[in-house]
């Protein structure tokens, strides 16, 4: 790792200049500033930075806000952390500080100490790991690096920066998103001191952020996952914790458990995400979720068999409490349990060569077919070294398509200004009328608004709502 040439490329403007002015109008102070954690650590890795955080040493918490309301619109975070948001940037500037565990009580309950004085390896003990604790000044080019952050990138290794590093819980999914995110090796005393952590009291959103991350940037999900297992942390997640002993038919499912299966099922996921990160995320969560069904329906037939009768349909409780535990985004949440649902219909729909109208019928269900297409394919691929040799994913595809619904429900043809146009009067009638047409459109009996109006008119006359 050639760190002579780190510079600030992987900032995007404006934020760049913004660091420039920020480190020489502390440094004329006689303080000094440095860029810290994840920014330096991605451009180390030649990745860009998109939050960024600058420290301040040798300055008091008055002077600092002094500096930067003199030049910027800011936001204090919190009164007692010290930390400014300059508003319209990802940039916040903090001033060097300690943090002391006031007990196991929770993710919040640290003492904040803002001390002038502080020295950047005592400022860094309170960083989670040591690719973290690397400060950079982009001005004169000094780097420092209290605790071999910069070998550990290099070997891949993830490794505690401190003793404090066991005072806050939270850094377990931390860890589990970095190693899959960088494709790191966990440390042998850092997974001791994680197995001895617990998650008590995490606040909801920061655990929800943490699967975000791993999810939505992981390479390689599978050794985050898999590190929350060596860990013993898959028990405080027992949706997944279940898939671990849980057999599959070797036919089908050479890989092994349900476990391996979603292990591998994630990193065929991470390997084909598309740029949006929102739809990465309903994706790769209902790729998480889609087997959730197999540990209560698995059963051996009488042909000594393995056999999971109806995970699909009953997978999907299990999912909506899985999801409910990492957030309450409903949207987020209904996005995802149809796609479980439905995660082996393209197979069946292809075996069976079924009509256009059961395409609809699907579409209208997940939502989008392309976000099914997706999880069906993770699901295939997820079971090495067994081979298709179908494309149900490509034929689902090719008809959505052909029926412009491959990422959208079948917009209605029939609607409410049809009905007023025939001179129909507005009521609550006019819902079962379009509903019954929407069906019928869903069917296949038309296609267009042309034979959508012959359709609606001879309802309509069939059923006395008026007379032509």
């Amino acid at each position: 790792m050639n760190t002579k040439n780190i510079n600030l490329k992987y900032i995007p403007n404006p934020e760049k200049n913004i660091v420039y002015q920020i480190i020489a109008a502390v440094q004329k102070k006689g303080a000094n500033a440095f860029l810290v954690g994840g920014c330096v650590r991605n451009m180390l890795l030649r990745l860009p930075a998109k939050d960024i955080d600058i420290e301040v040493l040798g300055i008091s918490l008055k002077t600092l806000e002094s500096i930067l309301r003199s030049r910027y619109t800011i936001d204090l975070i919190g009164k007692n952390f010290g930390v400014f948001k300059i508003r319209g940037t990802n940039i916040d500037v903090s001033l060097a500080r300690t943090e002391l565990s006031l007990g196991n009580s929770g993710h919040k309950n640290f003492s904040i100490y803002n001390n002038p004085c502080i020295t950047i390896k005592e400022a860094a003990k309170r960083r989670d790991f040591t690719i973290n604790a690397i400060y950079y000044n982009p001005l004169n080019a000094n780097l420092i690096d209290p605790y071999q952050g910069i070998k550990d990138l290099k070997n891949k290794i993830l490794r505690h920066t401190s003793s404090q590093f066991s005072e806050d819980s939270l850094r377990v999914l931390r860890g589990m998103q970095f190693i899959a995110r960088f494709q790191l090796k966990i440390h042998s005393k850092t997974l001791e001191i994680c197995r001895n952590l617990k998650p008590k009291d995490l606040p909801k959103e920061r655990i929800f952020e943490e699967w975000r991350k791993l999810i939505c940037l992981g390479i390689k999900p599978s050794l985050g996952l898999q590190f929350l297992y060596d860990c013993g942390w898959l028990q405080y997640f027992p949706e997944l914790n279940a898939l671990v002993n849980c057999p599959q038919d070797p036919k089908w499912h050479p890989e092994g458990s349900v476990w391996i299966h979603t292990l591998h099922c994630l990193d065929a996921y991470a390997k084909n995400k598309i740029n949006n990160e929102q739809e990465n995320f309903i994706v790769g969560l209902a790729v998480l979720c889609h087997d959730f069904g197999k540990p209560i329906t698995t059963e051996v037939d009488k042909n000594n068999r393995i056999r999971t009768p109806r995970h699909d349909i009953v997978g999907v409780k299990i999912a909506k409490n899985f999801l409910l535990s990492l957030t309450n985004q409903k949207l987020l949440i209904n996005a995802i349990l149809p796609l479980v649902q439905c995660h082996m219909h393209p197979y069946v729909l292809y075996k069976n060569q079924s009509s256009d109208a059961a395409v609809r019928r699907l579409a209208r269900k997940v939502k989008r077919i392309d976000r099914l297409i997706r999880v069906s394919t993770a699901d295939k691929e997820g079971r090495p070294p067994f081979k298709t040799n179908y494309n149900s994913e490509e034929w689902l595809l090719k008809k959505a398509k052909k029926l412009a619904i491959e990422d959208s429900t079948p917009k209605a043809i029939i609607l409410g200004r049809h009905l007023i146009k025939l001179k129909c009067t507005p009521g609550p009638h006019f819902k079962k009328i379009l509903n019954i047409c929407y069906e019928a459109q869903i069917e296949g009996i038309f296609i267009n608004e042309v034979s959508g109006l012959i359709f609606l008119k001879k309802y309509l006359m069939k059923n006395d709502h008026f007379r032509l």
